[in-house]
């Protein structure tokens, strides 16, 4: 199907807003996160989707990216082993200091 040959369907739907200013979307939208865009008084786009908190945005940038996927293929590669604590007290005491 080709663009032109798509039907676009527009539904409008009257909702009240509450006295403590939430508005329902209907259960099957429950649990999503929602994009509001203000375009203008009192006209907004409601967009569903997945977002990143502006403290985690530092993990999808390119170089960290490719540091987490070597990161996360090595733990693949090694996985987690008890650890010796005696004999890791020992290593630590013997390293020379700064």
């Amino acid at each position: 199907m080709t663009l032109c040959e798509r039907q676009v369907i527009a539904l409008a739907l009257i909702k009240q807003i509450g006295s403590s200013g939430q508005i329902s979307l209907g259960k099957e939208y429950a649990g999503r996160n929602v994009l509001i865009e203000k375009m203008d008084e009192g006209v907004w786009i409601i967009k569903t989707g997945q977002f990143i908190p502006d403290n985690e945005k530092w993990m999808h940038q390119p170089h960290v990216s490719n540091d987490m996927d070597k990161a996360i293929a090595w733990a693949e590669q090694n996985p987690p082993k008890e650890t010796n604590l005696n004999h890791l007290e020992e290593q630590l005491k013997n390293e020379p200091g700064p």
